[in-house]
């Protein structure tokens, strides 16, 4: 059984993969609009980084979006 934390990373990871594709951007493209390192978005994607909610409201304006629809 899965931990709820590794539940909500991958959660997050997968809309933001999602939405990034849905929006046609390059995870460079989506670093550079939210203002952090393209590996950081990599690490993000693979459910490998604990985002903090700063970084979290950040890559959900970057992708038009909220918080929220990214945790769905």
């Amino acid at each position: 059984m899965k931990r709820y934390k590794d539940e909500i990373l991958e959660k997050f990871a997968l809309n933001v993969r999602r939405k990034r594709h849905s929006l046609g951007i390059n995870q460079e493209e989506l670093a550079f609009r939210a203002g952090v390192h393209r590996t950081y978005i990599g690490m993000v994607e693979r459910s490998e980084r604990n985002v903090s909610l700063v970084y979290a409201d950040k890559i959900a304006k970057a992708l038009d979006t909220t918080i929220t629809e990214l945790i769905k």
